[in-house]
């Protein structure tokens, strides 16, 4: 069963409050966003798989460890850019893919309108990075769209999140652990996260 996990560090809810206020600009809010999912990757990735390696150091031949499984970081475009750097600098072999999803007028259903993905989903720890985990909706199309390609080992990576979303993750894929900062009180009318960020997408890019 999936498990949800949030981040309760001193470091974490500092830099959240930052990004939290309305006041907060785009470079800072940018900067913050990778800060922090920064912190959180190192958590994140403690179950990594490791193998023995014989090195030299300048002192004695030793065994050691060394990974042995490839991170994919895979943003849901556009807001789960802001979070990538971050990452990436922590783990800077970490290969990167994309997926773009959008909402169907019509139908309202989540709908892919751009993938590239590494090769290897199937044996790598994949990254599936959004700073908002609202309705769940995105996160849980973006999930199916890697399980079709072969992905067996699947984290959901959010900066904050609504009840609401993280139920309807753990309905529709309960194989999948879920991080978050924060766990959030709820979702408002519009479908936004309560305290929440706003949007995070305009908030990084400065579109709004």
């Amino acid at each position: 069963m999936s498990k949800l996990h949030v981040f309760n560090h001193p470091l974490i809810s500092h830099k959240l409050t930052n990004i939290r206020k309305v006041t907060t600009a785009t470079k800072d809010f940018r900067e913050t966003v990778n800060e922090i999912a920064g912190l959180m990757a190192y958590e994140i990735t403690r179950d990594l798989k490791l193998q023995d390696v014989t090195i030299e150091t300048p002192v004695a031949t030793t065994t050691q460890k060394e990974l042995a499984q490839e991170v994919f970081i895979i943003p849901i475009l556009r807001a789960g850019l802001g979070m990538v750097d971050g990452i990436n600098r922590l783990i800077p072999t970490a290969k990167i893919g994309h997926i773009g999803i959008y909402r169907d007028e019509e139908t309202l259903e989540p709908k892919e309108y751009f993938s590239k993905l590494p090769q290897g989903l199937e044996t790598a720890m994949n990254l599936v990075v959004d700073p908002m985990l609202a309705t769940g909706g995105s996160a849980i199309a973006a999930i199916t769209m890697l399980k079709a390609r072969g992905a067996q080992t699947i984290k959901l990576v959010c900066l904050v999140g609504a009840p609401e979303g993280v139920e309807a993750v753990h309905a529709a894929h309960p194989d999948v652990d879920v991080y978050l900062a924060s766990l959030d009180e709820k979702l408002n009318d519009k479908g936004y996260i309560v305290p929440g960020l706003g949007d995070a997408g305009d908030r990084l890019f400065g579109t709004k």
